[in-house]
């Protein structure tokens, strides 16, 4: 049996939003894969200008709280998850660079109210020469 695919899930806000976890299903019947969660930090008013890299976890530990037993359940298995640093892309890259992934898939709220969009994030995780599907979420995660 050949080793699972390793896909890189990247979410916050959307994950657990259906639109992410029909995406983790679908992946899932495509053959053997594992799935791990990043959930970067995120960081609130004037603290984004102060010192963006000065964000807590308690936030990003809570969504990884909530959401890993649903992905797991939509993937059929368990999914790993961890957080990381405030700037998106720099959290894609470390996990990239540290864990070996070999597909992204991105989970963002739609255009006008996503940071991670404006920053142009989907376009720069590709550049990291890996499949990367964007899943637009229409609505926040629920509980």
């Amino acid at each position: 049996m050949p080793d699972p695919v390793r896909v890189l899930i990247v979410a916050h806000q959307t994950a657990t939003t259906p639109a992410l976890l029909d995406c983790i299903r679908e992946r899932a019947r495509r053959g053997p894969v594992s799935f791990h969660l990043l959930v970067p930090r995120r960081v609130h008013g004037l603290q984004r200008l102060v010192d963006p890299e000065d964000a807590t976890d308690e936030e990003a530990a809570q969504v990884l709280e909530q959401a890993l037993p649903v992905l797991s359940e939509a993937a059929g298995q368990p999914v790993t998850g961890s957080i990381g640093v405030a700037e998106p892309l720099a959290a894609i890259q470390d996990a990239v660079n540290l864990q070996g992934f070999d597909e992204i898939v991105i989970s963002t709220l739609p255009p006008r109210l996503s940071r991670w969009l404006r920053l142009d994030l989907v376009s720069k995780a590709r550049g990291l020469g890996l499949p990367v599907t964007h899943v637009e979420s229409r609505e926040l995660a629920v509980a």
